[in-house]
């Protein structure tokens, strides 16, 4: 089996793991730095250039795009797909899942509950915007952020309003979400692999902080997941078209809402919080896609623990 990783980075944790994972099975992996790939395009023929060398196609490559670099980084995704490459994150479903409203489009459409959210020109007046999504309290959500970056929380509907013509005045794209108090700064991400739950776990935001995310100084422990928030993230996931994704979620009274679906999930924080061999799943993935005769379902053993 031989298998690339698209990742910028081979020291990331996220990457390391999924080399490892691979080396262990015997197969051959490569880290390709998908930046410095070219494609050639030609009647009946397909190729990809790496550092001057023509690369051999692979059984299977696991994208690791960053959210700056979508536009390229899919389009060598997507040449690979075309050279029946299985790739474990398609290049239309991550196109899908870094587009903030887009995805939530998309999972309103297929039934995924989340916070009730606004999109508005910034033309739209700004207190009719902050009606529309519920009043204060409430989220603003800039759509190019990532990992908590771009998220700001108002409290005052005469805070709200200064905030969103600053905002429309710089022709920024903003979503506004209702805030859900009740989650208390938490919330969850569940890692789904081939339509299975694989490992979750609850960020806390850092005290004073509504922000979950780890990259914002939040910790990570491991969680059992109710039924209904396992139903959710695997509809969430399928509706996303993704075959592995991190969906984050976070409770409320109404029952879990998908605040987002990542298409390149980091492993560090789960692994660590759950003690759970996630790049091995992934692995398992890519086998019963590469090799249909090894069967979806399997027993857990000692080797599924980061370490055993």
């Amino acid at each position: 089996m031989k298998v690339y990783v698209l990742s910028r980075n081979p020291t990331l944790y996220s990457t390391k793991r999924l080399v490892e994972a691979a080396k262990e099975r015997g197969w051959e992996v490569r880290v390709i730095d998908y930046l410095k790939c070219s494609i050639e395009i030609m009647k009946n023929e397909l190729k990809i250039n790496y550092k001057g060398e023509s690369l051999d196609a692979p059984d299977a490559i696991i994208p690791r795009i960053g959210a700056s670099r979508t536009f390229y980084g899919t389009a060598m995704v997507r040449h690979f797909e075309m050279m029946n490459v299985f790739s474990v994150a398609g290049s239309l479903a991550i196109k899908r899942s870094r587009d903030k409203l887009r995805s939530l489009q998309i999972l309103s459409k297929n039934g995924v509950d989340m916070p009730k959210t606004v999109f508005a020109s910034n033309k739209s007046d700004a207190k009719d915007v902050i009606k529309l999504s519920g009043g204060t309290p409430l989220v603003l959500k800039i759509l190019e952020g990532t990992q908590g970056v771009g998220v700001v929380l108002v409290e005052t509907q005469k805070a709200a309003k200064s905030v969103l013509d600053a905002f429309y005045g710089m022709d920024v794209n903003l979503l506004v979400q209702e805030f859900i108090e009740e989650a208390g700064g938490a919330d969850i991400r569940a890692i789904v692999v081939d339509g299975e739950v694989v490992g979750a776990m609850k960020r806390q935001g850092a005290e004073g902080d509504f922000r979950s995310n780890l990259h914002q100084g939040g910790s990570a422990t491991l969680y059992k997941l109710s039924r209904k928030e396992k139903a959710t993230a695997i509809a969430a996931a399928k509706a996303m078209g993704l075959g592995v994704c991190g969906v984050d979620m976070i409770p409320s009274e109404r029952g879990p809402l998908v605040m987002e679906v990542n298409s390149s999930p980091g492993l560090e924080g789960i692994e660590k919080a759950t003690g759970i061999d996630i790049a091995a799943r992934i692995m398992d993935y890519i086998e019963r896609n590469v090799n249909p005769a090894v069967p979806k379902k399997r027993r857990r053993s000692p080797k599924d623990k980061i370490g055993a």
